[in-house]
C-alpha cells in the first residue's frame, strides 16, 4: 500500500535504503578504514525525546486525516507502537534531518470493523524550515494495503462496503451483488454473523496477487478470495473479499452473483471454521449456499466433474485439501465435487442437518484428534452414516451425473 509528502500512496522503495557514515574493509592482511566524513554524534537524550514527540503528534495528525490521503472512507486509524532510528545519511551539515520510522498502523472501517486491522508501516521522515513531515511511507511486512496501490474510492451499499482504485473498475457496480448476497447467506446461516460484507478491488490481476502476496500465475482464473486481515482475534476476524477484477469482468452476472455469496457464506462461517475442517466441506457449503434456490440442474452447476464421468472417469474419493490449490490441475472439478457432497447432504437430511454437521465439525478442540476419525465420528452422530457409507452414497451421485 505508497509516498511523498503530498500523495503517501506513491511509494518508492529504493528511498528506503539506509546509508552508513562508517565502514570498515578488510584488505591486505589488516584493517583498513574506509575514506568516509565521519558519523555525526549521537543525538542528546533531550533532542531525541523532543525529536519523539514531534513525530508522534505528526502521526496522530496523519492517522485522523487518512480517510483524505488514502482515499479510504470511513475509516479510523491509530499509528501505534512506535520505533525511531536516525538515518545516519545525511545530517544537519549536509542536509535535512532524517528519520526512519516503524509503526502499526491500526484502521478500522467504522460499521464493518469490530477490531482494527493492523498494518507494519516503514515511515520515511524528513525534517526541513516547516518542521518533521512523511516522505515516504510504505508496507515494512505482509501485503500492502489497498491504498498502497493507489488512491482509494468506496461505494457504499445497504449490506455491504466496496473499496476500490480510483484508476481501476467503478466500485459501484459491486454494490448491488453485494447487497444480495447477505442476506441470502444469513437465510441459511442465520443472523449469528454480522451481515455484512467488505470488499476489496484492486484494479487488474497483479494487484490483486499483490493483496494476497501470491504468484499472479497461481491466482489466474480465481475470481476473488476472502482473507482474515491480521490483528483481529480469531473469533470476530476482519474478513475482507478481494476480488480479482480480470476474472472476475469474463463472468455472467449469475456467475459473480455466485463467486460473491460463496466468498459472504466464508465470512459468515468464520467462527465455525477450524484448520481441521477439510476443505471439501467449507468449499462445498459456500457454492451449496450460493447455488441454492437458483434452479440450476447438477449438470449445470458441476459440468467439468459431468465431462469427466461421461469419459468413464469418474473421481473415486472426496477431493483432498492439495485439490483447492490455486492452479492445481482439477480444481474446477474438487469445487463441484464438493458441492455435490453438500447438496447430497441437504437433500437427503435437509438444510439444518448441514448446518448443524458443519459446525459440529469446527466445535470444540479437534486438535487431538485424527480428522479422519473426527468425520466419521460426526458423520455417525449427525446423520448416522459413516464415512465409507457417505462416500458411497456421495459416488452414487456422481455417476448420476452422466445422465
Amino acid at each position: 500500500m505508497p509516498s511523498g509528502p503530498a500523495e503517501p500512496h506513491l511509494i518508492d522503495p529504493a528511498g528506503c535504503v539506509l546509508s552508513r557514515r562508517g565502514a570498515l574493509l578488510l584488505a591486505a592482511g589488516g584493517l583498513a578504514q574506509l575514506s568516509l566524513p565521519p558519523a555525526a554524534p549521537p543525538a542528546p537524550a533531550g533532542r531525541a525525546a523532543d525529536q519523539r514527540a514531534e513525530v508522534t503528534q505528526l502521526l496522530a495528525a496523519r492517522a485522523r486525516s487518512l480517510p483524505a490521503w488514502s482515499g479510504l472512507t470511513g475509516a479510523e486509524a491509530l499509528y501505534r507502537n512506535l520505533v525511531l532510528s536516525s538515518d545516519q545519511g545525511s545530517s544537519a551539515v549536509d542536509g535535512p534531518d532524517r528519520l526512519t520510522a516503524s509503526a502499526e498502523l491500526a484502521v478500522r472501517i467504522v460499521g464493518y470493523d469490530e477490531y482494527p486491522v493492523v498494518y507494519p508501516r516503514r515511515i520515511a521522515l524528513v525534517r526541513d524550515a516547516g518542521g518533521w513531515r512523511v516522505e515516504r511511507e510504505e508496507a515494512a511486512s505482509g501485503p500492502p494495503a489497498l491504498w498502497d496501490l493507489g488512491p482509494a474510492r468506496t461505494a457504499p451499499g445497504e449490506h455491504c462496503l466496496v473499496q476500490g482504485l480510483a484508476e481501476g473498475p467503478d466500485p459501484a457496480g459491486l454494490v448491488a451483488v453485494g447487497d444480495k448476497a447477505v442476506p441470502a447467506v444469513s437465510a441459511v446461516w442465520g443472523g449469528g454473523w454480522p451481515g455484512r460484507l467488505l470488499l476489496e478491488l484492486p484494479a487488474d490481476e497483479t494487484q490483486f496477487a499483490r493483496l494476497l502476496e501470491a504468484d499472479p500465475a497461481g491466482w489466474t482464473g480465481m475470481a476473488a478470495v476472502t482473507v482474515a486481515a491480521p490483528g483481529a482475534p480469531w473469533h470476530t476476524p476482519a474478513d475482507r473479499v478481494v476480488v480479482n477484477p480480470d476474472a472476475f469482468g469474463r463472468l455472467s452476472d449469475f456467475g459473480r452473483q455466485v463467486v460473491v455469496t460463496h466468498e459472504a457464506t466464508h465470512v459468515a462461517t468464520r467462527a465455525d471454521t477450524r484448520a481441521w475442517t477439510p476443505l471439501w466441506l467449507s468449499e462445498g457449503v459456500a457454492d451449496w449456499t450460493a447455488y441454492r434456490d437458483s434452479g440450476r440442474r447438477p449438470q449445470q452447476i458441476a459440468p467439468e466433474l459431468t465431462r469427466d464421468v461421461t469419459a468413464g472417469k469418474p473421481p473415486t474419493a472426496l477431493p483432498a485439501d492439495r485439490d483447492f490449490t490455486a492452479g492445481a490441475s482439477g480444481i474446477a472439478q474438487a469445487y463441484e465435487q464438493s458441492w455435490l457432497a453438500c447438496d447430497l447432504i441437504a437433500r437427503r437430511w435437509g438444510p439444518d442437518r448441514l448446518v448443524a454437521f458443519y459446525r459440529a465439525v469446527g466445535a470444540g478442540d479437534g486438535q487431538g484428534e485424527d480428522r479422519d476419525h473426527r468425520i466419521d465420528r460426526l458423520l455417525r452422530g449427525e446423520l448416522g452414516v459413516g464415512s465409507a457409507e457417505f462416500t458411497a452414497l456421495w459416488l452414487t451421485e456422481v455417476s448420476a451425473l452422466k445422465g
